[in-house]
């Protein structure tokens, strides 16, 4: 996006959002909201001629545990239209519900249920927001900062006893220093 076309979705933007936060990073521009005001500001911004963002390209959760309010939502809007992207933030506290968008983009389905699965972060009033991609009795959020890189368990087929079974994970060698033992 070019510094002029950048400058005039700033100026659109601040203007419809006065009272928020509203940063450039690079050639990004990104608008700050807090959860109870996410729907109807996306809604906003999906049917007013002057932003006109009809896609919603992306929504991902981000973990800073050193802040106060550790969990960040952040989506990725694009205007085909007007050929302009705009970046959405919202930072949650451990245990806060964030509304869910789906009513607004029915694409945020799967993108919440991945975030939930992979950072923790409940969505209010999404109708199926369960496991996508690990087990149904996987513990801890694996994209979270303090989940260990090497999981929790460990599951394998065991052939004496002729099931799958899961056990801690242990990945000592005689080879290999381990570290935290």
């Amino acid at each position: 996006m070019t510094q002029a076309k950048l400058e005039k979705l700033e100026a659109v933007v601040s203007a419809k959002f006065s009272g928020h936060k509203v940063e450039r990073l690079g050639d990004a521009l990104i608008l700050h909201l807090v959860p109870e005001e996410v729907v109807e500001s996306l809604m906003l911004l999906r049917n007013d001629p002057d932003l006109d963002f009809k896609l919603m390209i992306d929504l991902t959760g981000v973990h800073y545990p050193e802040r106060e309010k550790p969990l960040e939502v952040v989506y990725q809007l694009l205007s085909v239209y007007k050929n302009h992207r705009l970046r959405i933030k919202v930072a949650l506290g451990e245990g806060e519900m964030m509304p869910s968008i789906t009513r607004v983009w029915k694409c945020a389905d799967w993108y919440e249920r991945e975030a939930y699965e992979m950072f923790g972060i409940l969505f209010r009033g999404h109708e199926d927001l369960r496991r996508l991609l690990t087990d149904y009795d996987f513990v801890g959020y694996p994209l979270r900062k303090d989940f260990p890189l090497n999981g929790m368990t460990e599951v394998r087929y065991d052939a004496e006893a002729g099931r799958i079974v899961q056990e801690p994970t242990d990945l000592a060698r005689e080879d290999r220093e381990t570290y935290g033992r």
